[in-house]
Parts: structure tokens; C-alpha cells; sequence
């Protein structure tokens, strides 16, 4: 809300942003989400004595525990279809709405964040986007192997005609040459762009926004033109570690259910419950970030807190089963 302006983004938008980014949160809270879940139904099958009925039918807490799991899977996998074909172009849709709305207050009509690229020694600039998404302020640096700079060029703006062909409008193009610099003023140049076919409105995005195609073909992209890409490559991993840590959390609502089975209510319950779900939320933004912090393995770091609750869970569930 301390975006909101009368000229330019207005609370109507503000409103119509957060209901588009709705679906974002779900997901992102998706194992808080399971573990109190699970918590209150397995809590009402143990309150109305529907537990004890199923295990006197010869089903263990671990069979129990598998069958939870199962559903879990189910809602995984729609979560996964809902980040991918939801989640992510609306929160992207979000971020343009907003961006643009919030230039109309500034002196100038330009949108977005600045974007970069690099192909062999030539490294690309846009200052930013205009309302149609077009390239504004773009900066052309070629370099020579010995890292003088052989040319530079600057466009007012540019047209994309297609994924490679860039119309640079309003360009100085300046030459080093033994010494010597050369600057010439065209109305118009033909570029072969140096950014990946991705839309340029989707690049100038944060890479979480990003859905599981994005990232695929933007890692791609800059691992072909020698820029880094850790960032990405754990955005994607994270898309198979929220998952996991989903139907860790999912178990771990078992042991909850069995641990006092008799209790009157569930309240004690899901007080503990959203204690252990904000520390593991915690927990695993926190590994996250360290890992992108000290440039560890994305696998390992997306993945190996979730697949140790996976295991803690699993452990507590056996060790429930084999108490009962």
C-alpha cells in the first residue's frame, strides 16, 4: 500500500495485485498448509473414534501414514500444475500491473527493471521497458580479447521485429580504432539481439516468478553464453523441494494425531503445529538462501533439508507404529 498513489497505482490495482499473487502463497505455503491440515483431519477421525476403528481392521499407524502420504501426492501434484499454469503468469501479470501503474506517478514512462545479456565479448544493456514492453535506452558493448573496448553504441529505443532482429532508433555508435575514436549518428540500426526468445517483460521478473519452462530455458540460455546462472538453477530445484517438504509435513501430522489420541481438542495441537511449521518455513528459506549466498549445490541445498524431515518423519511415524 505505500505504493499506492493518486496518479498512478491505485488501491483498486493494489486489491486486483494481491488476489493475482493469491495463488503464489498458496503454493509457497503449501507444507505450513499440510501440516495443520493434517493435524485437524486425522484429529477429527481420532476424536470421533473412526482411528481406532480403521486399526481394529488390522491397519497399522504406518499403513495409516501411507494412505495420508498417497493423498499427499495427489495435492502435490496439483500444486505442482497450479505453480506452473497458474501461479507463475499471474504473479508475473501481477508485477507488470503494478510496475506500470506505478511509473504513470514518476517523470518518465518507463517501466521495469534494468536488463543485461552477454554474447562472447559483447555485453548488452536496457535501461528499461516502455508500456508496449520495447526496449528503452539500450547500451552495446563490444570488447577485444585484450578487454579494450573496440565499439559502443546507444539507442534512444528499439523495435523487435522477432527473437533476434532488434530496430535500434535515435543510435550513436562510436569506434576505437589504433587510437583514433569515430562517432557516428544513425536514425536506425539493425541488431541481432544477444537476449534469449524468452519476452523481455518475463526476464526483467524475479527468478521465483519464473514457472518450471521459464527456468529451464533461461538456465539454458545463459549457461550457452557463459553468465551465471546459480540463482536459477535453485529457483528450479526449490520447485521439487517444496513438494517434498510438503508430504514430510504431511507424516509428521501423524505422530501429532497419536501422541494423544484421547485428547479432548485439537488447540494444544495446532499451537505446537504452527510453531513447527513457521520454524521448518523458516528453516528451509534459510538454507536456501545460504546456499545461494556461498555458492553450494542447488540439488543439495533445495533438497536435502526436505528429504531430512521426509526421514524425521518417517522415524516418528515407525517408531509411533511400532510404540502402538
Amino acid at each position: 500500500l505505500d505504493d499506492v498513489s493518486p496518479g498512478g497505482y491505485r488501491w483498486t490495482q493494489a486489491v486486483l495485485v494481491v488476489l493475482m499473487t493469491l495463488p503464489r502463497t498458496l503454493v509457497e505455503l503449501s507444507p505450513f498448509i499440510a501440516l495443520l491440515g493434517g493435524i485437524v483431519g486425522l484429529g477429527q477421525l481420532s476424536k470421533n473414534s473412526e482411528l481406532t476403528a480403521i486399526r481394529s481392521m488390522g491397519f497399522s499407524i504406518f499403513r495409516i501414514a501411507l494412505v495420508a502420504l498417497v493423498a499427499g501426492i495427489l495435492w502435490t501434484v496439483s500444486l505442482g500444475a497450479i505453480d506452473e499454469w497458474v501461479a507463475s503468469p499471474l504473479q508475473q501479470q501481477a508485477l507488470q500491473i503494478k510496475s506500470t501503474a506505478t511509473a504513470l506517478g514518476e517523470d518518465d514512462d518507463i517501466t521495469g527493471n534494468m536488463l543485461w545479456a552477454r554474447r562472447g565479448n559483447e555485453f548488452v544493456t536496457v535501461k528499461s521497458l516502455n508500456e508496449q514492453g520495447q526496449p528503452v535506452g539500450v547500451e552495446i558493448f563490444h570488447y577485444r580479447d585484450d578487454l579494450s573496448l573496440e565499439s559502443y553504441i546507444y539507442a534512444r529505443s528499439a523495435t523487435i521485429e522477432d527473437d533476434k532482429t532488434w530496430i535500434l532508433h535515435g543510435v550513436n555508435h562510436k569506434k576505437w580504432l589504433n587510437g583514433k575514436e569515430t562517432l557516428e549518428t544513425l536514425d536506425n540500426l539493425a541488431w541481432q539481439s544477444a537476449f534469449t526468445s524468452m519476452d523481455l517483460e518475463e526476464l526483467s521478473m524475479p527468478g521465483n516468478t519464473f514457472s518450471v519452462r521459464q527456468l529451464n530455458h533461461y538456465i539454458h540460455y545463459l549457461q550457452e553464453t557463459g553468465q551465471p546462472s546459480s540463482e536459477y538453477r535453485l529457483a528450479l530445484w526449490e520447485k521439487l523441494g517444496q513438494p517434498i517438504l510438503t508430504l514430510a509435513m504431511i507424516l509428521l501430522a501423524v505422530p501429532f494425531t497419536f501422541s494423544a489420541p484421547r485428547s479432548p481438542g485439537m488447540g494444544s495441537r495446532l499451537a505446537v503445529g504452527v510453531i513447527v511449521g513457521l520454524l521448518t518455513w523458516i528453516s528451509y528459506q534459510i538454507m536456501v538462501n545460504l546456499g545461494l549466498l556461498f555458492a553450494l549445490s542447488a540439488p543439495v541445498t533445495a533438497l536435502g533439508l526436505p528429504i531430512a524431515f521426509v526421514l524425521v518423519a518417517l522415524s516418528l511415524v515407525y517408531w509411533y507404529d511400532r510404540q502402538h
